[in-house]
């Protein structure tokens, strides 16, 4: 079995108990030759089209998911992520860091930062003097003294505050996804770190549905 978290700019497959990326700009031919079941779970639709010209048969699983909110245009990936969560703030952190508050089994709503990337490309268009280099170790609660610090503070301090005052709010556990959480977990001190919580989501569901292998 063979699973894809289709994104905004990447492919991202669980192939034989091995992650690996590719951008969905690539060409047909750049896609992996996968011979096994594949199931996916997409916020893409025209990359969704590319998936499925490679892997006709790929299965979208997120007609399978039994999930209930008032959230209109959730993307399947924070439902996934969400779905076996019964309370927590679940804080997914890729090109976008999406926030979703699940609280008694039920979905509170959530909200949608910019991602850490996005923000470090964005200086540097408005001025050729903002380029910078980013540091993960600047101290938030001092003053910036130099450029470098100044922008990296600002981002950092962007993203943690609203998801500080959503968990001072609700008193939940935050559960950190992503790769770019290892810039944000640090910060807060009631969370857990759930390296693969997508993927391991998208088999519980499969199993649950009791889908053929």
């Amino acid at each position: 079995m063979t699973l894809c978290d289709i994104g905004n700019t990447t492919f991202a497959f669980f192939h034989h108990g091995k992650k690996f990326k590719v951008g969905v700009d690539a060409k047909l031919k750049d896609l992996p030759t996968i011979k096994n079941k594949i199931y996916f779970i997409s916020v893409n639709d025209k990359a969704t089209n590319k998936f499925l010209k490679k892997y006709p048969k790929a299965v979208n699983i997120e007609r399978f998911l039994d999930f209930d909110t008032m959230y209109k245009g959730m993307g399947s990936d924070r439902k996934i992520a969400c779905q076996n969560i019964k309370n927590g703030i679940i804080v997914d952190c890729g090109s976008a860091i999406t926030v979703d508050v699940m609280k008694n089994g039920n979905h509170k709503g959530g909200f949608i930062l910019n991602g850490i990337k996005k923000s470090i490309g964005f200086y540097p268009q408005i001025s050729q003097k903002l380029h910078f280099n980013f540091t993960k170790k600047v101290n938030l609660d001092k003053m910036p003294l130099n450029t470098d610090d100044a922008i990296s503070y600002a981002i950092l301090k962007s993203i943690i505050l609203p998801i500080q005052s959503c968990q001072d709010k609700y008193k939940l556990k935050i559960y950190f996804t992503g790769e770019d959480s290892k810039y944000l977990i640090k910060y807060f001190k009631y969370k857990k770190y759930k390296k693969d919580l997508i993927f391991n989501s998208m088999t519980q569901l499969i199993h649950s549905r009791n889908f053929d292998l």
